[in-house]
């Protein structure tokens, strides 16, 4: 069963090629970042058009990797939402079309989900049930995902996520974009304890066992701290530390939180933020303490790629989750998880 996943929903074109026997076979990214870098952000209508040019290209290189055409494919997966409109339009009537045409199912993947599955690309794959934490630039959340499509909402931001204050934080301190990725550099440079930020909902969390998180006071004490003086590079770098320190200090403590009320020993940790080295290793030490699993997708999976869409998609189509080929297509930029697992 060969499934071609396609990833648009924000400023990175991902496609890849994935065989259910013989797991992925090709893929390939293209980042935007150079694109936005002079905004300072992604600016929608450049990302759009972006994926535009790159996406049939793409398409074409991964296939010849995989060493398979058009015809070998039978279905097309491609990122239905959340995310930009005009970026997942593009990708959902490329998607949409081709399998039209080769009358194949079209398969509309949420983007978080192909995030919380891409552990399972890996060759030490965690097996269900599992406590999933989702950080990334739009989204913080635990879920006790119980099987493809069977996923239970247990604590979510209210307010900025990981990476959005990674990213502002980074913003604050001067740094490029993406900021978040900057903020991670800058903080190996520097001391952790100098000083001593906040932790977000802790103690809601002790009082009532509250798996929500909440990252924007951590962001304003930045703001109080670099407006008092203009930060040396040093005092940068210890900013930079101490903040990371602080929102992997508060991931962990939920991720630990959710495991007990759950009974779970596995935990899969995914999206962009869980690229970072200091949350992997404070959770790596939690999870040697706590007698549990800790799994991550490899680097390159951590961010937006065709890859675990190409995988969700096949997982999806072998459960018979899809549905018959049609010449309608749509996109969701606002969609819950929990909604999209019930549909």
């Amino acid at each position: 069963m060969l499934v071609l996943g396609i990833e648009t929903s924000c400023d990175e074109t991902g496609v890849a090629v994935y065989d259910r026997d013989r797991g992925l076979l090709a893929h390939a990214l293209h980042s935007q970042i150079a694109l936005h870098d002079p905004y300072g952000g992604v600016v929608p209508e450049l990302a759009s058009r972006d994926h535009i040019r790159r996406l049939l290209p793409l398409i074409r290189e991964v296939l010849d990797q995989a060493g398979a055409g058009v015809s070998d494919l039978d279905g097309v997966a491609f990122t239905q939402g959340p995310g930009l409109a005009g970026a997942l339009l593009v990708g959902a009537a490329v998607a949409s079309s081709l399998a039209f045409g080769l009358s194949i199912p079209a398969i509309g993947v949420h983007h978080l989900e192909g995030h919380l599955l891409s552990p399972l690309l890996e060759r030490n794959p965690p097996s269900f049930p599992f406590v999933a934490l989702l950080v990334s630039g739009g989204h913080t959340q635990l879920m006790r995902v119980s099987g493809v499509g069977e996923y239970e909402m247990l604590g979510e931001t209210l307010d900025d996520a990981a990476g959005e204050a990674f990213d502002k934080t980074g913003k604050l301190l001067g740094l490029g974009y993406p900021g978040g990725a900057a903020l991670a550099r800058l903080a190996e440079r520097g001391a952790g304890d100098r000083f001593r930020f906040p932790r977000p909902m802790l103690e809601q969390l002790e009082r009532s066992g509250d798996l929500n998180f909440s990252f924007s006071g951590l962001k304003t004490a930045v703001v109080t701290l670099t407006h008092r003086k203009t930060p040396d590079e040093q005092t940068r770098s210890d900013i930079a530390a101490g903040f990371q320190e602080a929102v992997a200090d508060v991931l962990v403590a939920k991720s630990l939180a959710a495991l007990g009320r759950t009974g779970l020993n596995r935990l899969v940790v995914a999206g962009g933020v869980g690229a970072n080295s200091r949350l992997r290793e404070l959770l790596d030490v939690a999870a040697t303490r706590g007698n549990f699993s800790v799994f991550y997708p490899a680097l390159e999976f951590c961010t937006d790629n065709g890859a675990m869409i190409a995988l969700a998609g096949s997982l999806r189509l072998a459960s018979g989750k899809v549905g018959a080929p049609s010449r309608t297509f749509t996109v969701r930029p606002r969609w819950s998880l929990a909604n999209a697992a019930n549909e």
